[in-house]
């Protein structure tokens, strides 16, 4: 060790050098505390011996001049005293001194000691390294975590914000977020909304946000469905994450008169439709299984369609909402959420998170906390590049038989080739909705002859749908004719499905608006989303009239 004697007597000093040097210390002797203040920085020592009376400056003022010259590594000042009465050893110790050794000097005891403080200053020079370690890693975390969130904050830029519509609330339980609400613009002036949940929180759970994010704006710029959306996170997220982490989300797409809404509903907590006082309209429960657990073969991108009024707001949550605790280990729950936005037309989602904070109180926040209202009303357009459209007129014809009805559903098939007309992309949510619509109506109703009044209770749909199958599967006849005129002087296109069957009355099909038929509306849907709809007389062909540029015309 180096060790610093501060003695004004020449014979200690020369004393302790001998015996210190012996035991291959290195020694530096100066005569007063002034010198060894003065020459600390420049000898280093490990251990300083010093003496209390000196003259110029004694051990009780040099020894807190010199603790002040020492980093955060441990050194030990051993006072050299002939005194020996209470006070000037507890002086001693008050101004910084770690131990004593008397006069005369015992060659055993000054060795003890010496090896004693220096095992306590190489446990402080380790701890001391270890700490500058653990500082700099500390900074290099924290400089890639401001990267991250850089990147992060740069790739969620798109995001939409329509404080009008959309009233949220994004809350990580440490410092990146495994929950991400994502908003873009349709290419029809509706809106796609995305509320995703990843397993766990942090860093681990964020970092499928980003190819996400990326995937769902791409498709929701196409005007894609909700379903096609699904079905490419989920194919991208079973690839990229781990086994045991998925993503629960909901996504949904909202027409521009805000009237019809489309929705991917996979394993996330309910949510609701909510009439304008906050009263439970509609229960929103999640029909699949998250994005990212299954293969593509086994995943379903089927949607729920629904219609709200202009007044309605649908609510969605992650589970870190209704799963925060207060100290009795008891849940928020649901209930007390739709308590809080049933007490007034004013309810917002600060509301139900101040609730919460005040639920929990001082316990750390175990989750993302992620809750979103959206209000049903018509989405003002935002400003877009003029898109362009065929000039040439175009016209599809295709007739399918009974064989083919029996094995194929080809409405994808419909509207991959309506979308292949210029300008008409865009549109593919919509025109996915108005063909699925006509064609389940004319192969149901018309050739099959099933009565939608059966789908009247939960266990009449059920049978619905057996019995669907069963007199599909022995169908051996009938056939059903597509037809689509694209008109590029008005920018329009005319489908036409005609069947073979008897047709039917498509008044008493109409309950699009009686609340109590979970049937028929989707012939109100066709009328919302088409410029027009017309039937024959007996029923059994429809022409739907669908304006490509239905935002120009707006205009």
């Amino acid at each position: 060790m180096r060790i610093l004697v501060v003695d004004d007597q020449a014979l200690n000093c020369t004393l302790l050098k001998f015996m210190l040097e012996q035991e291959s210390h290195t020694v530096f002797c100066v005569s007063n505390g002034k010198e060894a203040v003065e020459q600390f920085s420049d000898i280093n020592p490990d251990i300083v011996l010093l003496d209390v009376m000196m003259p110029i400056m004694d051990g009780f003022e040099a020894a807190p001049l010199i603790k002040k010259q020492v980093s955060d590594v441990y050194l030990p000042i051993i006072f050299i005293t002939a005194l020996d009465d209470q006070k000037s050893l507890t002086r001693c110790l008050e101004v910084g001194g770690d131990d004593f050794i008397s006069k005369p000097f015992d060659k055993i005891i000054l060795s003890a000691k010496i090896q004693a403080h220096t095992r306590t200053r190489e446990l402080s020079q380790k701890s001391f390294e270890q700490k500058k370690l653990l500082e700099l890693h500390q900074n290099e975390v924290q400089r890639e975590h401001e990267i991250v969130e850089h990147i992060f904050k740069n790739a969620l830029v798109e995001h939409l914000i329509v404080p009008d519509i959309i009233d949220y609330h994004l809350s990580p339980a440490s410092m990146f977020n495994g929950d991400l609400f994502l908003v873009s613009p349709s290419p029809i002036g509706g809106l796609y909304i995305m509320l995703g949940d990843f397993t766990g929180h942090g860093l681990a759970a964020a970092i499928g946000a980003l190819p996400t994010s990326k995937i769902f704006y791409s498709m929701a710029h196409k005007g894609l469905t909700v379903g096609d959306i699904a079905s490419e996170l989920n194919s991208m997220l079973s690839d990229l994450l781990p086994g045991h982490m998925f993503c629960a989300a909901t996504i949904l797409e909202i027409n521009k008169s805000g009237r019809s809404v489309n929705a991917w509903l996979g394993g996330l907590p309910e949510g609701y439709i909510l009439d304008e006082v906050g009263q439970v309209k509609r229960e929103l429960e999640s029909q699949h299984m998250a994005l990212g657990i299954l293969e593509s073969y086994e995943f379903e991108d089927t949607i729920v369609h629904f219609e709200v009024e202009n007044t309605d707001r649908i609510l969605v949550f992650t589970d870190g909402i209704i799963e925060a605790s207060d100290p009795n280990d008891e849940f928020f729950g649901e209930e007390r959420v739709l308590e809080i936005m049933s007490c007034s037309k004013q309810a917002k989602i600060e509301d139900v998170v101040n609730a919460v904070y005040e639920f929990t109180g001082d316990i750390e926040q175990q989750d993302d906390l992620s809750l979103a209202l959206i209000r049903c009303k018509a989405t003002p357009l935002p400003d877009v590049e003029p898109r362009s459209f065929s000039q040439i007129p175009i016209t599809f014809n295709i007739q399918l038989e009974h064989e083919q009805l029996k094995t194929s559903d080809p409405v994808v098939q419909f509207v991959d080739l309506v979308c292949s007309i210029e300008g008409a992309s865009e549109h593919r949510s919509n025109l996915f909705l108005l063909l699925s619509e006509a064609y389940n109506n004319a192969l149901d109703h018309g050739i099959l002859g099933l009565n939608s009044k059966n789908k009247d209770t939960e266990e009449g749909f059920y049978e619905y749908y057996i019995q669907r199958a069963e007199v599909l599967a022995e169908l051996n006849s009938g056939y059903l004719n597509f037809t689509a005129l694209y008109q590029p002087e008005i920018q329009s296109i005319v489908f036409t499905i005609e069947d073979s069957g008897k047709g039917f009355c498509t008044e008493q099909q109409h309950n699009a608006d009686n609340k109590a038929h979970s049937h028929g509306r989707g012939l109100g849907l066709m009328e919302e989303i088409a410029s027009g709809v017309s039937y024959n007389d007996i029923g059994n062909k429809i022409n739907i009239n669908y304006c490509l540029n239905e935002r120009a015309s707006s205009t």
